[in-house]
């Protein structure tokens, strides 16, 4: 299953929102009496240009949208019809993880590419493409270590641009950003870790997926369940059980996931058994 950037979009969606809104009040004069400006935290982004109404309404359009078609063809809109809109990666990046949402892997990894060529520092839809190449890549693929190493390239990408990366704007306030760049890299450490499941290299993988359990504000089970199974293939047949058990305690467990969990832990407790632990 794709992982959803749903925090951190929300988070953006919210800022830009409030932006937007700050473009009338910005021009207000400040009420009498009224308390200064609180001293600034850490740094905030530099915001994109607004140049008319029109493209104003554009942006809000995306904004708006009441699903992910609506959003996409709102998206198209603004880059067709705004082609030096400073707004353009934010138009992509809206219309890519909403192809992400709607499991459109091709169209995610178009819009994706896109993004990126706007705006190289993109790293939620990096975090889009870098899980996805990771599930797309089958072992006898010929292209494989191509669809591989690209994953891994995005995954420790974003990890490099959330070292610095400022506040998207001041909407968001130190804390929430600071949780938002946890689970990012979170996401881009499952990224890895299912690269090195691909790969077989079930050390590496257990040390990311840990990496990713450890950054992620709330434990995604599929993760858990994807470090069960790397350690079931290094026979720490134990430690996988315990693992599996934690998920399976979970009472609003998917089913989905659920299932995997339960099977996995059959084969764990029969190989624990074979191996005489």
């Amino acid at each position: 299953m794709i992982k959803k950037c749903i925090f951190g979009t929300v988070l953006i969606l919210v800022g830009m929102a409030a932006l937007l809104g700050a473009q009338d009040a910005a021009q207000a004069p400040a009420a009498e009496g009224a308390a200064p400006p609180a001293p600034p935290a850490s740094p905030v982004a530099e915001q994109p240009k607004i140049t008319s109404q029109e493209e104003m309404n554009a942006i809000q359009a995306i904004m708006q949208a009441p699903d992910e078609n609506s959003r996409i063809e709102a998206a198209n809109a603004l880059v067709e019809g705004f082609a030096k809109s400073e707004w353009k990666g934010f138009a992509l990046q809206m219309a890519t993880l909403s192809y992400q949402s709607m499991n459109d892997y091709d169209n995610m990894m178009i819009y994706g590419e896109r993004t990126l060529e706007a705006d190289p520092d993109s790293y939620m839809v990096m975090l889009a493409m870098a899980p996805a190449l990771a599930q797309k890549t089958r072992e006898f693929d010929l292209d494989k270590e191509e669809k591989l190493g690209r994953a891994v390239e995005l995954a420790n990408k974003a990890i490099e641009v959330l070292e610095t990366a400022p506040r998207p704007n001041d909407a968001i306030t130190d804390e929430q950003w600071d949780a938002a760049k946890s689970d990012f890299r979170a996401q881009a450490y499952e990224a890895l870790g299912m690269v090195a499941l691909v790969r077989k290299d079930y050390q590496d993988a257990a040390t990311q997926f840990k990496a990713s359990i450890d950054n992620a504000q709330t434990t995604n089970p599929a993760t858990q369940v994807r470090l069960a199974v790397a350690c079931g293939q290094l026979k720490n047949y134990g430690e996988a059980i315990t693992i599996l058990d934690s998920v399976l305690a979970n009472p609003n467990l998917h089913q989905s996931i659920r299932s995997i969990a339960q099977a996995e832990r059959v084969r764990s407790v029969q190989a624990q058994k074979a191996a005489g632990q």
